[in-house]
């Protein structure tokens, strides 16, 4: 006899014993239906992580990216970059900032639009970094007319990077020391400057394939040096980097070819011949 019957009258025994086989029996769909369900969520969180993937594997397995055109022949080059203008145009940011109420005391811009081809050819950002995939159109500058302040915006193709999908810092510093040199250019006394001083802080990576925006601002004019400070955002206004820059106008800047200086800048429209700028008294 078993040390169970011991205990227990027959035919308890006889019902533990049918208890026990009806439980083990339900238990198998239960147990089907659990894998099931994992499985399913499994291949959900799988699928959707492709899709949208969270930041941290966005950054460092970022998503394949077809090549961009190279051909300037090519009609696919032409539309190519009619599609990035398109974009920048229809960005939220800037037709908020078009339809603002200080909008008129602000002008646009784009530099390097009418840079002569034969220097262009020997410029880095108008002219080896210019292209699809790098730096596909010119950006566009909103500045107020006292030239205290500016906000440039500017596409960051793939070809930019350092590791895959993330802008190479050296370039952000390229970008930030020409917008901040045109705001101090601008106003300092000959209209020209040189970079003294860039001291950088990068605050977050900076995807490509995406319109940020470089926000300028004067600190202050010094004689011959102008101090501005920077910030790069991305469109939903992460901080990316921050800058501080002091430009010092050379000695020799009568000696230097201004108009082709002011042409690459990109010159505000004159309103009823008023003189811009800080430099000139305000």
């Amino acid at each position: 006899m078993s040390r169970l019957s011991r205990h227990f009258p027959r035919n308890l025994s006889g019902s533990i014993r049918r208890f026990s086989s009806t439980s083990s029996t339900r238990s198998r769909p239960a147990t089907l239906f659990t894998l099931g369900l994992s499985t399913l969520a499994v291949g959900g969180a799988y699928t959707l992580g492709s899709v949208y993937p969270p930041p941290p594997l966005a950054l460092l397995f970022p998503q394949p990216a077809p090549p961009p055109p190279t051909d300037p022949s090519d009609p696919a080059y032409t539309a190519h970059l009619q599609n990035i203008e398109n974009q920048l145009q229809s960005l939220s940011l800037l037709q908020s900032l078009r339809s603002s109420s200080s909008a008129e005391e602000w002008y646009e811009s784009r530099p390097y639009s009418n840079f002569p081809e034969d220097k262009r050819l020997h410029h880095l950002t108008a002219g080896a970094l210019r292209g699809p995939g790098r730096l596909a159109i010119p950006p566009l500058v909103r500045a107020r007319y006292d030239e205290s302040e500016s906000m440039v915006f500017i596409h960051l193709g793939r070809g930019l990077c350092g590791h895959d999908g993330i802008v190479h810092g050296g370039l952000l510093a390229t970008l930030l020391d020409e917008t901040m040199a045109r705001t101090a250019i601008n106003n300092l006394p000959e209209r020209i400057g040189v970079t003294a001083t860039l001291d950088l802080s990068y605050r977050a990576p900076t995807k490509a394939d995406q319109f940020v925006v470089i926000k300028t601002k004067l600190i202050d004019v010094k004689g011959r040096k102008a101090n501005v400070e920077a910030r790069v955002e991305d469109m939903n206004g992460t901080l990316l980097v921050e800058a501080k820059a002091m430009f010092v106008q050379p000695r020799y800047a009568n000696l230097l070819n201004k108009a082709a200086i002011r042409q690459v800048l990109g010159e505000p429209p004159v309103r009823g011949g008023e003189e811009l700028g800080l430099a000139k008294g305000k």
